[in-house]
């Protein structure tokens, strides 16, 4: 055991860790960058699903903590505060610290032809233009698939006619085999080049896949990243790394550089999902926002 986990660990740090399905070779997995996929230097924002607890109970002074840690946008898990209902207020809020709504998560009933026009309303007057259906368990479901992939074509045809991007955030099971590939596959391949494919890479990672085969297979469609420390689920407890974005043992700066030449990435997403050695949720953020700011730097881009 120790010596799987031993090439486990030496095979992700390098970032060649092979997709563990079939590689077909095809022309969009060899893709070289070009002027429409390569971005600037991506900004970093914070999912607050991260410091859930801490949204509830002090929305105001905990967006005011996160502002201060550097952070320039937040992505919303479906908490907008004493700002519900009210997207005016809320990006007035938003901007008294400096922040940007890089997304938003949603749910499919709140774009139901009840709530539609409501919602519309209040995510364009937040400013918030991304909109990301986060987990549908329907998503690694032999006989639930298509469905999940019409539902989401259908919602995203309404919303690309309203100014907005739309996407879906995967988990780990989306990299369960499909076909001769994986579930995630066939939604990329199912849905438009404008359809974001928000990826997790703490999931990927636990999936034992490597990010980089998926963020260059799909060119231009990783308008967001989750920047999320998490170890292989085969590595568990791999000693001396923790879920602390610097600390772990994925290879950041390939990410970093795939998701600038080929994703045509705009928001790096801390998300943070474990607190490692007794940390809080917001000290466990801190720590990876510094991590990930440290890696950018020595990188020199």
């Amino acid at each position: 055991m120790k010596i799987i986990k031993i090439m486990i660990l030496l095979t992700l740090t390098t970032g060649l860790l092979a997709c563990t399905v079939p590689h077909s070779g095809t022309a969009s997995d060899k893709a070289q960058p070009n002027a429409q996929e390569v971005s600037a230097m991506p900004k970093i924002g914070l999912q607050l699903w991260s410091i859930k607890d801490n949204v509830k109970q002090d929305f105001k002074g905990t967006l005011t903590q996160v502002a201060n840690m550097g952070f320039k946008g937040v992505e919303f898990a479906g908490d907008y505060g004493p700002f519900t209902g009210d997207g005016k207020r809320l990006k007035a809020f938003l901007n008294s610290l400096g922040l940007t709504a890089s997304a938003a998560h949603i749910r499919f009933k709140d774009f139901n032809e009840a709530n539609f026009s409501q919602s519309v309303a209040f995510f364009r007057d937040a400013g918030i233009n991304t909109l990301i259906v986060p987990w549908d368990d329907r998503a690694w479901d032999k006989n639930k698939i298509q469905a999940l992939v019409t539902d989401l074509n259908q919602l995203a045809a309404k919303l690309t006619r309203e100014g907005f991007h739309f996407g879906y955030h995967n988990h780990d099971e989306e990299f369960n085999r499909y076909g001769n590939a994986t579930f995630w596959d066939h939604i990329a391949r199912a849905t438009s080049k404008e359809f974001v494919l928000q990826m997790d890479v703490g999931w990927v990672t636990y999936a034992e896949h490597n990010p980089l085969t998926y963020i260059k297979r799909y060119p231009g469609r990783t308008l967001t990243t989750h920047f999320k420390a998490k170890l292989p689920k085969s590595a568990q407890g791999l000693a001396g790394k923790r879920a602390i974005i610097g600390d772990d043992i994925t290879d950041w700066a390939s990410v970093i550089k795939t998701d600038i030449s080929h994703g045509g990435t705009e928001w790096f997403i801390v998300e943070q999902e474990e607190y490692p050695d007794g940390l809080t949720p917001l000290e466990a953020v801190k720590l990876s926002k510094q991590g990930l700011d440290n890696i950018i730097a020595s990188l020199k881009l």
